[in-house]
Order: C-alpha cells, then sequence, then structure tokens
C-alpha cells in the first residue's frame, strides 16, 4: 500500500485491480508521473461536467497546479458559473427516463432546461449571468476591445458582481479557481452555447458586432502559441473527459503545427488519457482508442496512452482524488 494517502486513494489501491478500475489506476499514476517529471497538463472538458458538479474536485486541481490548461465547450464554460449563482434553483428528477412529452413540456413551461437528471432554471441562471456578460461585451466593444469567451467570464467573476448570488462554496467553482490562476482556457465552438445564442442575438439585433467576441481560428492560433511556449522538457500531456470538439480541437494543435506549418521541432503530446463509454464504431471521435491517434500525427508510438472505459462522473473525480492524494 503506497505511504501517506487518504482514504479514497487506499480504496482505489486495494480494490481496483482489474478491467477498467485497473485503468483508472493506472492512468492515475501516468498522470502524477508526468507531473512529477516535470511535465504540464491540457484537460479537455466534454458533456455536461460543471452541470455534474466536477468543479467540487478539478478546483482543487487548478488551485493545485495540476492542471495547465483547459479546453472546453461553451456549456462547460458557461455552466460551473450558472451552478455558483443559482444553485438552489436547480431541480433535480432522479426518474428522468419516465418522463413523457407531456412532462418535458411543463419542465419547458416552468423555465427549466432538462440535462438528464438535472434541470437548469432559466431566469435565475441564464439571465441572471446575461446582464454581466452583457454589460461587458458591450463596454469591450465600445472601448474598441475584442477578447475571448473564457475572458469576458473571467472578467465577470473578478469583477466581484456575482458574489452576491452565490449559492455553492466558491472553493467548489472551477471557473473561480481558474480565474484565480489565470490558466488559459480554450473554447471552440463557443457559438453552440446558450451565452454565444445571446451574443448572437446581440448581434443580429445589431446591438453587438460579431468580432468583440474572438473567433475559433483565433483560438487555434492562441493555443499554437501556448503550446510552443510549454511543450518544452517533459512535454504537455492530454488529459480528455469525453470526446467532441473540445478534445479533437486542441489535440488537432500538434499536427497542424508540423504538417501545416511545416515546423519539424514539435513535440507529441507526451500523456494521453480519455475517459469515455463511448464504442469504438461508426467513425466516432469519441470512441476512437488512442492508438488511433498516432496515424493523425497527434500521439507518438511511445506516448503514455490510457482509455477508461466508463461513466466520467465517476472515473474523473476519482482519478482527481489519487492525484491530490486524497
Amino acid at each position: 500500500m503506497t505511504k501517506n494517502r487518504g482514504p479514497i486513494s487506499q480504496f482505489i489501491e486495494r480494490n481496483y485491480l482489474h478491467f477498467n478500475a485497473a485503468a483508472l489506476v493506472d492512468a492515475a499514476k501516468g498522470y502524477e508521473t508526468h507531473l512529477a517529471e516535470g511535465g504540464k497538463m491540457l484537460v479537455s472538458l466534454a458533456g455536461a461536467m460543471s452541470t455534474a458538479e466536477l468543479g467540487i474536485s478539478l478546483a482543487e486541481m487548478i488551485r493545485q497546479d495540476k492542471v495547465a490548461i483547459i479546453s472546453c465547450t461553451g456549456a462547460n464554460l458557461e455552466e460551473d458559473v450558472m451552478n455558483l449563482v443559482a444553485h438552489s434553483h436547480y431541480k433535480r428528477v432522479s426518474n428522468y427516463r419516465d418522463l413523457t412529452p407531456q412532462d418535458e413540456w411543463d419542465l419547458l413551461e416552468n423555465h427549466y432546461n432538462r440535462v438528464t437528471d438535472t434541470c437548469i432554471p432559466e431566469e435565475e441562471a441564464f439571465r441572471r449571468l446575461q446582464s454581466h456578460l452583457e454589460a461587458a461585451w458591450k463596454k469591450a466593444e465600445a472601448n474598441g476591445e475584442r477578447y475571448f469567451p473564457h475572458e469576458f467570464l473571467y472578467q465577470v467573476v473578478r469583477s466581484g458582481d456575482l458574489e452576491q448570488y452565490y449559492e455553492i462554496d466558491p472553493k467548489n467553482s472551477w471557473i473561480l479557481a481558474a480565474a484565480e490562476k489565470n490558466i488559459p482556457i480554450v473554447v471552440p465552438g463557443w457559438e453552440d452555447s446558450t451565452t454565444g445564442n445571446i451574443f448572437a442575438s446581440y448581434v443580429i439585433k445589431g446591438e453587438l458586432q460579431a468580432s468583440t467576441v474572438k473567433s475559433g481560428i483565433e483560438y487555434m492560433v492562441y493555443l499554437t502559441e501556448w503550446y510552443r511556449e510549454n511543450s518544452g522538457g517533459k512535454g504537455v500531456g492530454f488529459f480528455q473527459i469525453g470526446g467532441g470538439i473540445a478534445g479533437d480541437f486542441p489535440i488537432c494543435v500538434v499536427p497542424m503545427m508540423y504538417q501545416d506549418l511545416e515546423w519539424h521541432d514539435v513535440p507529441f503530446w507526451s500523456y494521453f488519457c480519455q475517459i469515455s463509454d463511448s464504442t469504438t464504431s461508426y467513425g466516432s471521435y469519441s470512441g476512437a482508442v488512442p492508438n488511433e491517434k498516432i496515424t493523425w500525427g497527434k500521439l507518438d508510438i511511445n506516448t503514455p496512452k490510457f482509455i477508461v472505459e466508463s461513466d466520467a462522473t465517476i472515473v474523473a473525480p476519482l482519478i482527481f482524488a489519487w492525484i491530490l492524494g486524497q
């Protein structure tokens, strides 16, 4: 038994010996080794991990410098803050599998948007955040300034204007932790989010210019510059929760640099782990095994590779607990 570990890690080490459980341990130990040898780690968040309250464990990972950069969907970016300011208004529907179309319509009529077993309250969550983001967008445009989506959100949370609404312990918000550390965040496809839709509505109404929020192409340039500055030595690892654009966008920065820019000194990602319950079939990115990424120039033959085929809401907090020594 490893010494100086907390009860969660001790339980994992004693009981997680085979199959996906063993893969979880191997991935956690690989992450730990990567950091110990001076590496940095990108964490990508797909799905609804913020609404699943991953911030309870992820925020501490950020505070303890176990995460250097995050790639996430626009939904994960905004939903951590929505949970922060409207938690008591959320509605849990434990029997969500039994809901009828009429039940779903009734939730909509009561201004609830359902994510599996959790309903996000439109007025208290979306609209509460909207007014503060709108002010930040309009102030930037008036000053001739442009920012990334995560930078606008950082401005709002750093202003302190949302503190009056806090309904959870701020230490459990990963966005607050990220803003305090000022870690970079990449948000590909931000338009596919509630706040992205809201911003688009202002553009359509002629109240804002689309260029006020920096684009996905600019995010790729931003990530390229960050990777070039941080991939020396042990390099940068890739810890992918789920699949989709949150994972595929950032991992492509490596082949883009050496194939399209023809830079020949670009290190591969130096660790890779994916947590997903997607099966390998029909060309799905989410279900692709790590070795497929070798053919795309994303991973090296010798890159430590792990895949845990399970529910990320269960696996990710356990891996984080291990890395934090809990």
